[in-house]
């Protein structure tokens, strides 16, 4: 790829999610007294496959606000102490694309758009096993440069955005960003650290099963999450299946916890 055609596509990227955000704001002011008008309009631009997801992504500006309780996966809320995710703050995980996932999947099954940036490894088929709605997710993989910028953007329109930033984010760009996720009510999700993050979710130890005798395939993940909240003065730990043999996220019960673990050495036992 040469210099010109990567410049081109960062441009591409940075104008797609400004153009997301200004049609939605159209189409915003344009229901305001003239409903049945605009739906004629939305459904004569249906035919051209673009104007209505523009019209679903409203759906997450018509209830952004301030400080909102998001809904949240009851794994999630396992982590947090009961807690629900909270509209205008960041949380930043290490060590598991499956928390990420399941960060978003409690918006997500509640109707809320989600974004990713900068993953482009992002595995979308296993993000709807875990319960995003593919439909209303977008995918920028490659942002370059201008990452922050895209960032920005699709937190004016959506309300969960994933990102991976491509180096260490400073405490200027955190704070820059923090007021617009304030303003919007939107959540950021960010893979590896991030300054000022509300809660800090990191895998500190995992072990996969399903290793038959010298044969087979991984099935579960029981992991140690190590929790770390903004206003908490000690770490917690919970054990939890990212994902479960069944294939969910959930809590690792003491009693299943004793389960898998003399499975496992039953495991070890069989392949020496």
């Amino acid at each position: 790829m040469t210099g010109s055609e990567t410049a081109e596509g960062r441009v591409t990227a940075l104008d797609h999610a400004r153009l997301l955000l200004a049609r939605a704001n159209a189409q915003k002011k344009a229901q305001r007294g003239e409903a049945d008008e605009e739906e004629t309009r939305l459904t004569a631009a249906g035919a051209a496959g673009r104007v209505p997801s523009v019209a679903r992504v409203q759906q997450a500006l018509d209830t952004a606000g301030v400080d909102r309780e998001l809904p949240t996966h009851p794994a999630v809320s396992g982590l947090l102490a009961g807690a629900s995710l909270r509209g205008g703050s960041v949380y930043s995980v290490r060590g598991s694309a499956a928390l990420v996932m399941a960060l978003m999947a409690g918006p997500s099954a509640e109707g809320a758009w989600c974004g990713v940036v900068g993953v482009p490894s992002f595995g979308a088929e296993a993000a709807r096993g875990l319960g995003v709605d593919l439909e209303r997710l977008v995918l920028v993989p490659d942002p370059g440069r201008e990452w922050l910028s895209v960032v920005a953007a699709l937190v004016d329109a959506l309300t969960v955005v994933v990102v991976r930033p491509p180096g260490e984010v400073t405490p200027g760009e955190a704070s820059r960003l923090a007021a617009r996720l304030r303003t919007r009510g939107a959540m950021l999700v960010a893979y590896g650290s991030w300054p000022g993050s509300e809660a800090r979710f990191e895998i500190e130890s995992n072990t996969w099963t399903g290793l038959g005798d010298g044969e087979g395939l991984l099935t579960a993940r029981r992991a140690t999450v190590a929790v770390t909240g903004r206003r908490a003065a000690v770490r917690a730990r919970h054990d939890l299946w990212l994902p479960g043999p069944d294939g969910t996220i959930r809590s690792a019960e003491p009693a299943e916890a004793s389960g898998w673990q003399q499975e496992w050495a039953d495991q070890i036992g069989a392949v020496g």
